[in-house]
């Protein structure tokens, strides 16, 4: 399993922001935001429902992780998904930063993995 998900009540943009909210909570700020819709419609003339790429980053955190192995920005930042489905409900998905760190194979990256899933876990908490 490398992520988790969450199914969330509201429009689309309703929702980005709810979850931008709730990264705020567990001091996350939103890097980079990557509108797929409108890439490959921009791209390869491909029409599909939303679906947005949030890049969160804990700034503590992360230094951590830098700290402990200087190409752990291979696997940052941690990833959110916000998709709209076939029946127009949103679904909201996080990428596990236990599984993705775990990669890295080295016992402080993973504690610091198990760390950031629990933020992560409570952002998505917060969202239902």
């Amino acid at each position: 399993m490398y992520g988790f998900h969450v199914t969330v009540p509201g429009t689309f943009d309703e929702v980005i922001g709810k979850v931008v909210e709730a990264l705020k909570v567990e001091g996350f700020g939103v890097l980079t935001e990557i509108d797929v819709k409108a890439t490959l419609k921009k791209k390869i003339d491909v029409d599909r429902k939303p679906y947005t790429i949030l890049g969160a980053c804990n700034p503590h955190l992360a230094n951590q992780a830098i700290n402990a192995e200087p190409d752990i920005g291979l696997l940052l930042p941690c990833n959110v998904l916000v998709r709209e489905e076939d029946d127009n409900s949103i679904t909201v998905a996080f990428m596990d930063p236990k599984a993705v760190l775990g990669l890295v194979d080295r016992p402080e990256v993973t504690a610091l993995g198990m760390t950031v899933r629990g933020k992560l876990e409570r952002v998505r908490d917060l969202l239902v």
